[in-house]
């Protein structure tokens, strides 16, 4: 069976998808591109600044992809095979994570570009909000630490590709860096020198090409330069991530956030064109590499089961987030997409498209496995490996180097995760500053140490497995992550749904966000409690464990407990026809009963 019987009708279905039911998402949510945007009414050129569209979809993108779409699906896809997980991407990612993204974006918009938290002070309590606020701080937490880890892991050492050549750890640190430097570049030329966008994207896209092409010739080898180990190393490029974290998490979003998620953006494009484009000449090519009349060698299916003995439910729909649903997409529509969206309608292209673009990622990423034998030893890589050979494997049938496409692949990780992490620190110091009452640049300044200050000891601490074995940060982490990042998309549909109900009483809305509130909330705690209720039980019985990983699990579980039981209150109260009192007519979808 070819690649392309997956990838073509994939992006098909996808394609449809957007054109159909997000047409009709437009619709249910009265999209009018005439009202003024928080961006526009609020505009301070700091926070709130309506900019066009191809520029926030970019930045957009680039903010939510992170790491999931690749590791997500390379895991699970080894884990129980490829068609489970395609299943899930496509239909998760349609009926799923596009609702919740685009609902996301119209909620803030239409409460001030206010967060999904506000939101959901505004239509339940004082004290949900209060416990959306705490649940979302926990969950970025393990998104900053597991991206982080795994990002350090692809500055170290070396990776031997088939053809004997290799690709540095040390390379990729040195593009990496090049990276960061030159959207502070753009964005001061934008800004100062007033360089069209057009002239800015020919000018720089180009040269972070170059970044990539010569970061293997001027290698940046940490552990070599220490005289350290590669387990020092990689630490050490944790906490230097987490101190760039610190910094970008305070400039002016001019000068980094806009310019970089441009450009991360456009370079993602080129990455997802690109392994398009050659696994599509690559169709007969792979057949002779590998061997067999067939390009796709992993198993559709390998059990109900996994080696690891983690079942099929619900352990699928926890380990693939971001490229079919993920809570994380919310904090970023709401927190700082809403207030730069310049129209309405722009939501139904940045809030819906997005995550289908996102969900053609994941498709991408899956394909690296199934050209994969299910004994190679590949599988026992680590996903940014295996996706970055893929891409490479790919690339190298356009005639691209296999050593500049692996680096490449590498590079596009990295720039997922790189707005990735720093978005996830702006956005916990607002909850740190919300929850103290902290101001100013004294607040400003505390609430983004301690956001990333506590990632910094979960890196540092002893990672152990059940069996005391040292295990990466990032996979010891990862399902937690998974389940509280699903586990937030539940609490984000579930508030919106209070918000529509109470607002507009209308039956679609059980269905459109009902629906996937109920099945994603049903899946996240099945598997919270999966992971967490074991690590209370040793051979002797129950105990109380000293990793901190399963009491973060049950405090997330009581979080959600209560968040429920506040929704299930606001749900049974509230007038009919007409919004709660006390919510002002801005918050209200047009047309609503008043």
């Amino acid at each position: 069976m070819s690649l392309l019987a997956v990838l073509l009708p994939s992006a098909a279905i996808l394609l449809v998808a957007y054109r159909v039911y997000g047409g009709l998402l437009a619709r249910l949510f009265q999209l009018d591109p005439a009202a003024p945007t928080p961006a526009v009414t609020l505009r301070d050129d700091v926070d709130y600044e309506p900019i066009p569209p191809q520029l926030l979809l970019g930045q957009h993108f680039s903010a939510i992809a992170a790491a999931g779409p690749i590791v997500g699906p390379i895991l699970a896809g080894v884990a129980f095979g490829w068609l489970p997980a395609l299943v899930w991407i496509l239909v998760g990612s349609i009926f799923i994570g596009g609702v919740h993204d685009f609902s996301a974006l119209v909620a803030s918009i239409r409460h001030k570009a206010r967060s999904i938290a506000e939101v959901v002070r505004d239509h339940m309590s004082r004290r949900a909000y209060v416990l959306f606020l705490a649940f979302v701080w926990i969950a970025l937490v393990y998104i900053i630490v597991a991206f982080t880890d795994i990002t350090a892991q692809s500055f170290v050492g070396r990776q031997v590709l088939e053809n004997g050549e290799s690709v540095s750890g040390g390379g990729i640190a040195t593009s990496s860096l090049l990276y960061l430097v030159l959207p502070i570049i753009m964005g001061l030329c934008m800004r100062h020198a007033r360089m069209p966008l057009w002239l800015a994207t020919a000018i720089f896209l180009p040269l972070v090409g170059l970044a990539i092409w010569g970061g293997q010739h001027i290698p940046f080898d940490l552990g070599q330069t220490l005289q350290v180990s590669e387990a020092t190393s990689q630490k050490i490029w944790g906490v230097l991530l987490l101190g760039y974290c610190l910094v970008a998490a305070m400039v002016p979003m001019w000068l980094l956030l806009q310019p970089r998620g441009h450009l991360g953006g456009c370079f993602l494009y080129v990455a997802l064109a690109g392994a398009a484009i050659g696994l599509i000449a690559s169709d007969r090519s792979l057949s002779a590499v590998f061997g067999g009349e067939s390009t796709i060698r992993y198993p559709a299916f390998t059990g109900w089961q996994a080696a690891n003995g983690q079942s099929v439910v619900p352990m699928l729909f926890i380990t693939i987030a971001c490229g079919a649903c993920s809570g994380f997409h919310s904090l970023i529509a709401s927190g700082t997409t809403s207030k730069q969206l310049r129209r309405e309608t722009d939501a139904r292209p940045i809030g819906y498209g997005t995550m289908l673009l996102e969900a053609m990622v994941a498709v991408v990423s899956l394909c690296c496995v199934m050209v994969l034998a299910s004994d190679s030893p590949l599988t026992k890589q680590s996903p940014n490996f295996i996706y970055a050979l893929g891409m490479g494997q790919f690339l190298e049938i356009l005639g691209v180097p296999a050593t500049i496409g692996v680096s490449f692949a590498l590079m596009a990780f990295t720039t997922f995760v790189y707005d990735t992490l720093d978005v996830c620190t702006r956005l916990g110091r607002y909850i740190v500053q919300e929850l103290t009452g902290l101001t100013g640049r004294a607040g400003a300044w505390l609430g983004t140490a301690a956001t990333a200050g506590v990632p910094l000891v979960f890196l540092l601490r002893p990672n152990l497995d059940g069996d005391g074995n040292p295990v990466p940060a990032w996979k010891l982490f990862w399902n937690l992550f998974g389940a509280s990042n699903q586990l937030l998309a539940a609490l984000t549909l579930l508030g919106v749904t209070v918000w529509l109900w109470r607002t507009r009483r209308e039956t679609w809305v059980w269905v459109v966000t009902g629906l996937p509130t109920a099945f994603m909330y049903v899946m996240s705690i099945w598997a919270l409690v999966s992971i967490t209720l074991p690590r209370f039980r040793g051979p002797a019985g129950w105990t109380l464990p000293a990793d901190p990983v399963p009491w973060a699990g049950m405090v997330l579980l009581a979080l959600a407990a209560v968040m429920l039981l506040e929704a299930i209150r606001a749900l049974a109260g509230g007038p009919d026809d007409r919004a709660p009192a006390g919510i002002p007519p801005e918050c209200l979808p047009a047309n609503a009963h008043v």
